[in-house]
């Protein structure tokens, strides 16, 4: 019987987003469910997020904002990845992000927005599943 392969998620904040309480908090759960997670901490650049999602041979990439950079900052991301080759690579968000910037967000390739007090369970079981998928 096949070991089921470890889901390795990179959580980080891109921007000059100081706050990463909750991309902690969230981290700390992805870990408590199994799951290798790598957290690039604050003020990252969309380059230097796509390239530690390279290097760190990530499933997921978990995307916390605060700013209100969003619709600046993912699609630099999601192309990244893309251009590395990890277009298959499971895009998440979460933070602060007005619900009319979801649809768009989805549109370019971000799988799934979680607000505020989403439950880190629903988080963990949406990645399982979506990764359990490809």
């Amino acid at each position: 019987m096949a070991k089921e392969q470890t889901i390795r998620v990179l959580v980080a904040k891109p921007g000059l987003d100081g706050h990463d309480r909750g991309a902690k908090v969230v981290a700390r759960a992805l870990r408590d469910a199994g799951m290798e997670v790598i957290y690039t901490g604050i003020r990252q650049t969309p380059e230097m997020i796509v390239e530690a999602a390279v290097q760190e041979d990530v499933n997921v990439v978990g995307l916390s904002i605060l700013s209100g950079a969003h619709m600046e900052l993912f699609p630099p991301i999601v192309d990244g990845l893309k251009k590395k080759g990890l277009a298959e690579v499971l895009v998440v968000a979460g933070g602060i992000i007005p619900d009319e910037d979801i649809p768009a967000l989805k549109k370019l390739g971000v799988k799934a927005v979680f607000g505020p007090g989403t439950p880190t369970k629903n988080i963990a079981e949406f990645i399982r599943k979506e990764t359990s998928n490809n």
